[in-house]
């Protein structure tokens, strides 16, 4: 889709998104969305975008895009995809079809790569933005071990 060209968003997006002013989405832990951690992280911040209901979230993001450009999906069709109302089990479905093939056990080692990423693995833009991201943002007796603990302390998962 061109930058000029106006999105058709499915009124099933609206059911479908949940609040994120209210809400937070799914745990980039969970790995419900064709077996990638990531995934339904990313289809609940675009459900949620597209609805209207994303809050300070965004899509399309660094995370975002780190797990698209391993399983090989376009974003951008992704979105679209998302933005036809598609449920949990479709958008699943559709990005097993559109992924790269890869061996389960390239997704399960990706997988638990990022779940194991600490900060100082991240490129240094984001390690830059993170420096002052954690101290703004998250409990400061809660120590950071892992990215993914950046988004559940800050999320209250943890």
């Amino acid at each position: 889709m061109s930058k000029n060209e106006k999105r058709t968003i499915d009124e099933k997006v609206y059911l479908l998104a949940l609040d994120l002013t209210k809400n937070f989405p799914r745990s980039a832990r969970d790995s419900s969305i064709a077996g990638y951690v990531i995934a339904g992280r990313a289809l609940d911040k675009a459900r949620a975008i597209l609805a209207g209901k994303g809050g300070e979230y965004h899509t399309g993001c660094p995370l975002d895009m780190f797990w698209a450009e391993f399983a090989g999906v376009d974003f951008e069709a992704f979105t679209d995809f998302i933005a036809t109302g598609a449920t949990d089990a479709e958008v699943s479905e559709w990005v097993s079809q559109h992924a790269k093939q890869s061996d389960r056990i390239e997704v399960v080692r990706w997988n638990n790569e990022w779940r194991d990423k600490r900060l100082s693995d991240l490129p240094d833009e984001l390690q830059l933005y993170m420096e002052d991201y954690i101290p703004e943002n998250l409990p400061r007796n809660r120590p950071v071990y892992h990215l993914f603990d950046v988004y559940d302390l800050e999320e209250e998962r943890l």
